[in-house]
Order: structure tokens, then C-alpha cells, then sequence
């Protein structure tokens, strides 16, 4: 089949979780990044494999980015990264610590700022992250009323602190986009809603509009509201300016994009709609990670195997072309400019 040739003006890349926390992206004890036997970083080995067997060229990768992380293997990576022609973003993310508890405040702070100061170091325009509640917290209570308010509170301290004690307003950042994740990851913020009274919250707290909301399809499929309410959330973030990122991935699964039951397509159109949109990622999870194995006991759906005979690389390869094409057809049908 003919190359894809991207008519929308967005960005479109992967999240390269399929490759395995573990022992794909999950440093070492020394901070080192997981490689081949040869010596190749595995993520930069899968990115190539990306571009060799994509149908459409890649423009963004999103990569996690942990605490204590060895810089001359970030020096590799994210050079290795722009010598392709693709632009990284980043996921800063927290080894532990409740956001919503002032107790907690400094070492989540600490974290955060990490990540910032590495997205300034390689010029890095869009940072991510989860970081608005602890991720699988034993014991972990759904907040409401004057609990929730507190939360709310604490978060946007939180995050307004670190955005301004890593200089962000004046640096190459232009966005940190915000994710929510569905119960049984979450209690308190678990659906678009909720999420986005927190981020209009830390938008509050810093006096200007650098933080967005992040859609994730998988999450939005996963929580409580329906796939109209989504899209209706969508509408009204959009028009105050919340909008930047969508994760083109699954719900419950995880896996390939054919298990997602029409929410990526819908709320795609969606984002596309508000004019905000401005990168999509697909995003799948590989149902043997050593590291999700908590989640699979959770929700054993989330361990299925939807590769259906396939290699992981060609389930994202093919979930490239996918979103490929409804991008275009986003262009062809007027919806996007």
C-alpha cells in the first residue's frame, strides 16, 4: 500500500508502552535505560522499527521520564530522537507520593521539577503526566465534597509550585497536559469532568493557561460517563482553551485499536472540533507487563491478548494508519481547518 501522507496540521506519534514498562522503559537502579544485548537503547530500536513499518510518518514520540534518570543515556535518547526528524514530549513521572496530601507536597514537587528541568534541557514544547493523584494506592477512598475541594486545592499548589520554581513560564514549554485515569488507577479524579476541575483549578492557582487537559480515549471509555457526555466535556474544555493532546487508545484492553468501540473515533472528532487539537498519539500496553500485573489482577481484561497473531510493533503500525486516515478525513469533511 501507498505511503499515508498526513493532511491535518497535528502532530502524530506513539506512546511506547507496548515495548513494556518492564524491561522497556523502566530504568535500573543506576538510573540506566533498559538495551538490547548489542548495546541499542530498546526504545530507540523500537522507534526505528516504527519508521521502517509505519504507513505514515511519525512526527512525535511521548517518553516517560523518571526520577534520577542517567543524562548521558537522556543525552542519547532525546538527540538520538531529533536526528529522526520527530519531536519528543514527556511524561514526567512520580515514584510515589499522594499529590492531594500537603504531607507529600515537597517530594512530589521535587519530582515534578525534574522533569521540567529536563524538558528545558532538550527544548522540550509539551510535558504530560498523571500526577494528580497516586497511581493504584492501596486503600485509597473516592473523595467527595469538602475532601474533594481540599484535593482540588492541594493540586493546583502543587502543580502551580513546581511549574514556577522550574522557571516554565519562560522556558521552550508551551503546555503541560494533564491525564486522568479510570477507577481501579484512580478513585478521586476518574473521569474528564473531575479532571478538568483540577486543571482549570492549578490554571487558578498560576494565573495564566499552561496547563491543558489530556483525552485519553481508553480513560474516557472507562469511566462513568457516556460517550455524549464525553464529547459534551470536550466542547465546553475546548473552548476554554484545554485542549491540546489525544492518546488514540483502547478501552479496558488497552490493545489493539479494533477493541475500542467507536470512543477514539468519536472523541477524536471531538478534540478535532474545538481547533485546539494539536497532537495525537496512539498508545497501547502489552497484556504481559511485568509491570501492570497489579492492574491485571484488578481488571482481567486488561491482560487480554488483542494482537490476534500480530507483533505489537505492526498492532501500533496499524493503529497509525487508522488514525491517519480519520485524520485526513477530519480535513476532508471540514472539521479540521
Amino acid at each position: 500500500m501507498a505511503k499515508i501522507t498526513l493532511k491535518a496540521p497535528v502532530e502524530l506519534g506513539i506512546v511506547p508502552t507496548h515495548i513494556k514498562f518492564v524491561p522497556g522503559l523502566v530504568p535500573d537502579e543506576n538510573g540506566k535505560l533498559p538495551r538490547h544485548r548489542e548495546g541499542n537503547l530498546r526504545l530507540l530500536a523500537e522507534i526505528d522499527r516504527i519508521i521502517d513499518r509505519s504507513p505514515v510518518d511519525i512526527t512525535a514520540v511521548q517518553v516517560p521520564f523518571f526520577p534520577g534518570l542517567d543524562q548521558a543515556d537522556c543525552d542519547e535518547l532525546f538527540g538520538s530522537i531529533r536526528q529522526k526528524g520527530i519531536n519528543p514530549s514527556l511524561i514526567a513521572m512520580v515514584g510515589g507520593g499522594n499529590p492531594m496530601n500537603p504531607d507529600d507536597e515537597d517530594f512530589v514537587c521535587s519530582h515534578l521539577v525534574a522533569s521540567l528541568e529536563a524538558a528545558k534541557r532538550y527544548r522540550i514544547e509539551h510535558v504530560s503526566s498523571t500526577s494528580i493523584e497516586e497511581w493504584m494506592k492501596q486503600g485509597a477512598e473516592t473523595l467527595t465534597g469538602e475532601a474533594y475541594d481540599a484535593a482540588v486545592a492541594q493540586v493546583a499548589k502543587l502543580h502551580a509550585r513546581a511549574w514556577r520554581e522550574a522557571g516554565a513560564s519562560d522556558s521552550c514549554i508551551k503546555a503541560w497536559h494533564i491525564e486522568f485515569l479510570r477507577g481501579v488507577e484512580f478513585q478521586t479524579f476518574t473521569d474528564i469532568g473531575k479532571a478538568w476541575g483540577a486543571v482549570s483549578a492549578i490554571n487558578a492557582a498560576l494565573g495564566e493557561n499552561a496547563f491543558k487537559i489530556l483525552v485519553d480515549a481508553a480513560h474516557c471509555g472507562d469511566s462513568d460517563l457516556s460517550m455524549e457526555e464525553n464529547a459534551a466535556a470536550i466542547e465546553e474544555i475546548g473552548r476554554q482553551g484545554g485542549i491540546g493532546m489525544f492518546h488514540a487508545s483502547a478501552k479496558t484492553t488497552r490493545g489493539c485499536l479494533s477493541t475500542d468501540d467507536g470512543w477514539i473515533g468519536n472523541l477524536l472528532t471531538a478534540c478535532a472540533a474545538t481547533g485546539g487539537l494539536e497532537m495525537v498519539l496512539v498508545e497501547l500496553f502489552h497484556h504481559e507487563d511485568p509491570a501492570l500485573a497489579g492492574l491485571r489482577q484488578a481488571d482481567p481484561r486488561h491482560g487480554l491478548d488483542t494482537t490476534d497473531g500480530r507483533s505489537y510493533t505492526e498492532c501500533v503500525c496499524q493503529g497509525l494508519g487508522d488514525v491517519a486516515h480519520r485524520l485526513n478525513n477530519l480535513v476532508t469533511r471540514g472539521i479540521i481547518a
